[in-house]
């Protein structure tokens, strides 16, 4: 008998709470080797080997109790929630240029305080944004073949960036775009639109790469080894540190790249460090757990009865999954560098805490609390054939 109609609920997906609490296990073990021998600089403090490794463990209480919320909430109520969230993630945008509210550092202006710590808005609005793509990808004004349902996103998200681009901060902006255009993919939307919108774009991501310090970090990842000692010094060191680590590592706790010669050892860079103490087969099997939470992302996804929570749940797994496989390919020199967390394990409160809320909403998903009306399941597949037949009607391809 079908659990639904017996009522009784399925059990949340083990496997992914499990995966998620394995990931965060293993980066805060990583968070207290790179911190409790050499920390990093904090100026004007004097901080203990434990410093960094409490804080972690602080937000990771903060954000189980945030993830259980989220995951006794029912998934209409966060679609009635998408629009006061928006609303709610502009006006932290708008606060961070505020003096005495917004923390400037490394020139720039990207976090707010929020006692007792800092708070870096731009993973909330990534959040907010999955919420009302899905919000309106699912109503019924939402019409893949109209210009107007193509646009409407894209000027959401384009406000956003032009406050991001403010602070300024290039990885948000560009992480937005991605997470906007994957979704809008997967809706059906008409990928002549697509590409109309990526080649009117090309122009302005030319003229921001210009700048000559995003220049020269664009430069620096093509060869890092022509600057060394400079500009190309983390890359170089990122590479040191998984070659050090060979095939099963040095060890846990004995990295020598964690003495201050890796940068953003505990933060940005944690997957290096990960490659020089477990080596190989370690950063492999980390690999492989974040392709399983993909997976099972996707699966309760495609299990989901009407198509806001189908959209809700593709694009939380796709936020999760892009952001570590760009840190992957930043780390390993595939792409430039850019300062984005490894989800669940690197140092950094707001990350972590937006994940777990993510994997709180997908565990209520998946036992099937979405008891909205089924409306329009099949009309997901209709939008896709109707992308790929819609050239063959007229006549040619794209």
């Amino acid at each position: 008998m079908d659990s639904q109609l017996s009522g009784i609920r399925p059990p949340a997906d083990r496997l992914m709470l499990f995966i998620m609490l394995l990931l965060m296990a293993l980066g805060a073990l990583m968070i207290y080797s790179s911190t409790s021998v050499v920390n990093p600089v904090l100026p004007g403090r004097d901080i203990s080997g434990f410093y960094y490794f409490r804080r972690h463990l602080f937000t990771m209480v903060v954000g189980g109790l945030a993830m259980f919320f989220t995951y006794k909430l029912n998934p209409s109520l966060i679609g009635k929630m998408a629009l006061p969230l928006m609303i709610f993630s502009f006006f932290l945008l708008l606060l961070v240029f505020i003096q005495g509210i917004g923390v400037s550092a490394g020139g720039a202006r990207r976090w707010i305080k929020l006692w007792p710590t800092t708070f870096q808005h731009s993973e909330l609005v990534k959040l907010t944004m999955v919420i009302f793509l899905a919000k309106f990808m699912s109503g019924p004004a939402y019409n893949t073949e109209r210009l107007s349902s193509f646009l409407t996103p894209l000027l959401v998200m384009g406000v956003f960036q032009v406050i991001f681009m403010l602070q300024p901060d290039f990885g948000a902006t560009m992480s937005l775009a991605f997470l906007t255009f994957v979704m809008l993919f997967i809706s059906g939307a008409r990928l002549k639109y697509m590409a109309y919108v990526i080649l009117l774009s090309l122009p302005v991501i030319y003229k921001l790469i210009m700048e000559p310090y995003r220049l020269k970090r664009f430069t620096t990842f093509l060869d890092p080894w022509k600057d060394p000692q400079g500009s190309g010094f983390q890359l170089v060191q990122s590479f040191i540190a998984f070659g050090s680590g060979g095939l099963t590592g040095l060890g846990l706790g004995e990295s020598k790249q964690k003495l201050s010669f890796l940068p953003a050892a505990h933060t940005d860079f944690i997957f290096s460090l990960m490659g020089e103490e477990i080596g190989f087969i370690g950063v492999s099997v980390v690999v492989v757990l974040f392709l399983v939470l993909f997976i099972r992302g996707i699966s309760i996804a495609n299990r989901s009865k009407n198509s806001f929570v189908y959209y809700l749940a593709y694009g939380l797994t796709m936020m999760i999954s892009l952001q570590a496989l760009i840190n992957f390919a930043v780390v390993l020199g595939l792409v430039p560098t850019k300062g984005l967390p490894l989800p669940f394990m690197s140092y950094g409160g707001s990350a972590l805490l937006v994940n777990m809320v993510a994997v709180g909403i997908l565990l209520g998903i998946s036992r099937g609390e979405d008891d909205g009306p089924a409306v329009e399941q099949h009309d997901i597949k209709v939008r896709r054939m109707a992308r790929r037949n819609i050239y063959k009607r007229k006549g040619y391809r794209i």
